[in-house]
């Protein structure tokens, strides 16, 4: 029995690892050359509710996968503006990491992989074409192919392609297993709210930056430096897909991140004036490397799915990542990745697909999203554990936590600890 995930990133990656502990065969395609997706120019974890999200997933089994993200780590127990308790892994290192763990649990991985056609019989998915003319045949399929790209909708929405980690032009256009299947999406630009947003920041290269800078960057593992009032960017804040940080000190300070490179809080920031401040006189961006006119566009189309993460409209179709809705973020990837390949499974073993409790903040946020989503408003808000709309309702809840034994209390109550360990066919 196989499980096929259509799309690399973190969601797919976490997707793979729960389907095949779970007990299937897994086949994870990506269109690239790489993992991980956005994951390879990120890098924050553990940041206000995302701790609380991370360690609930830990206890519902994906320790293996989660230890892989610490054994990289640059900085542990970071405050920034905003944020407390991040913990940042090295983006140059993270990758080959994933790739080997994935390849040596079993997982079948096909990289430059771009998948062109599905065949759809009787309300099921029975197999799709890749552009190398190869026929794969599932039984269940994830769909974890994002929300970001082609670069025609880059130069629609944003200002062109920026030459981001996506790379359209060397490996092709994203394509929508779940549109290929012949199902709507929620599209931007189609009588849906304005929700399309671009990715929330730059890379430096370190090397073209001041070596005193430098130096403070990895040693305290964040800069802020205040802007001169004529290079505020407070117009910018909605313009970010990541709006937990939409804060005014992000557009009055440039806050710097030490992800392995200068990560630079911000979706642009014009070359020319950003050599004028001292110690980036000779700067330059990395990624993307037109960071200093234009990012990469996300949410350009979602999945219409239920809180089980099963696509409407086919019977083995499951979605996770940011064809789930407006969902931000890396461990928003991973946990719904986790939710979509153990549910697959459950699928594939005759069980009704598992809808987690609002008790958990992983279940909450997933019940949530969907029920404010119907509404327009709630379709143009992000929503994340670690800022903005969510990360106040988990206060509220009280579901935000960093007690690790409360956290792993609370998913023992819910009779889900160790879930992804439990193997179902």
């Amino acid at each position: 029995m196989q499980v096929i995930i259509v799309g690399g990133g973190w969601a797919g990656c976490a997707s793979a690892y729960a389907a095949k502990k779970a007990g299937a065969e897994v086949m994870l395609l990506e269109k690239t050359d790489m993992l991980l997706g956005t994951g390879l120019v990120g890098g924050i974890m553990c940041n206000n509710g995302r701790f609380t999200a991370l360690e609930e997933a830990r206890a519902l089994g994906g320790e293996d996968f989660i230890a892989l993200i610490e054994s990289v780590f640059r900085h542990r127990f970071l405050d920034f503006p905003g944020h407390r308790h991040a913990m940042l892994y090295d983006v140059t290192k993270i990758e080959p990491v994933i790739r080997d763990f994935l390849t040596r649990c079993g997982v079948t991985i096909k990289l430059q992989t771009r998948m062109t056609e599905v065949f759809v019989s009787d309300g099921y998915i029975k197999g799709l074409v890749t552009a190398n003319d190869e026929i794969l045949h599932g039984d269940v399929f994830v769909d974890t192919t994002g929300s970001a790209g082609p670069a025609k909708n880059c130069t629609r929405f944003g200002s062109g392609c920026a030459m981001c980690i996506l790379r359209c032009p060397s490996f092709g256009p994203r394509v929508s297993l779940t549109a290929k299947a012949g199902l709507p999406e929620i599209k931007a630009g189609e009588n849906f709210a304005h929700f399309e947003a671009m990715s929330g920041s730059c890379k430096l290269d370190k090397g073209s930056l001041d070596a005193n800078l430098v130096q403070q960057l990895e040693h305290n593992g964040v800069l802020v430096i205040p802007l001169p009032p004529s290079m505020y960017k407070d117009d910018l804040l909605s313009s970010k897909a990541c709006q937990q940080y939409a804060l005014t000190e992000f557009a009055r300070n440039l806050v710097i991140l030490d992800t392995g490179h200068a990560k630079l809080m911000t979706p642009f920031f014009p070359l020319e004036k950003l050599r004028t401040l001292e110690g980036f006189a000779n700067a330059r961006y990395a990624d993307p490397y037109s960071g200093g006119r234009g990012n990469s566009v996300r949410f350009m189309a979602m999945c219409h799915c239920n809180d089980a993460l099963q696509v409407d409209g086919v019977k083995n179709l499951f979605c996770a990542g940011e064809k789930t809705g407006p969902l931000v973020g890396h461990t928003e990837a991973i946990v719904t990745g986790f939710i979509a390949g153990y549910n697959a499974v459950r699928l594939l073993a005759g069980l009704v697909p598992l809808v987690l409790p609002d008790d958990l903040t992983v279940g909450d946020i997933i019940s949530y999203m969907h029920r404010e989503i119907k509404e327009t408003a709630g379709l143009s808000k992000k929503y994340t554990f670690s800022g903005s709309v969510y990360f106040e309702r988990m206060q509220k809840k009280g579901l935000y936590n960093t007690n690790t034994s409360e956290i792993y209390e609370r998913v023992s109550r819910a009779g889900l600890k160790q879930l992804l360990d439990r193997s179902l066919v």
